[in-house]
């Protein structure tokens, strides 16, 4: 069985307006991740993300190739895996 970790992330730059959200919950269910996506009203982004380490690499690296999007920071902290989660949700 694959080791779970979770990520709190917040991603600033062209990351609101640009269908960042929808990217994110998509690519999220590609690799099977679970977690949140939320628009933040300072203009950023908030991500609380779980899966592997090498699945979480995939989907930044897919995120920070979508032309619209433009990642220009990025504050990532490990936090506690939830266990009962069971899929990833855009927050509104």
């Amino acid at each position: 069985m694959k080791e779970l970790v979770r990520y709190h992330m917040v991603f600033s730059g062209r990351v609101q307006g640009v269908g960042f959200r929808y990217k994110a919950n998509y690519i999220a269910d590609q690799y099977r991740l679970t977690g949140y996506v939320r628009n933040e009203y300072d203009g950023s982004v908030t991500v609380e993300v779980q899966g592997s380490e090498q699945e979480i690499y995939m989907f930044l690296k897919s995120l920070a190739s979508d032309r619209f999007i433009a990642i220009h920071d990025l504050k990532k902290e490990k936090i506690p895996v939830e266990d009962d989660e069971r899929g990833f949700i855009v927050k509104y």
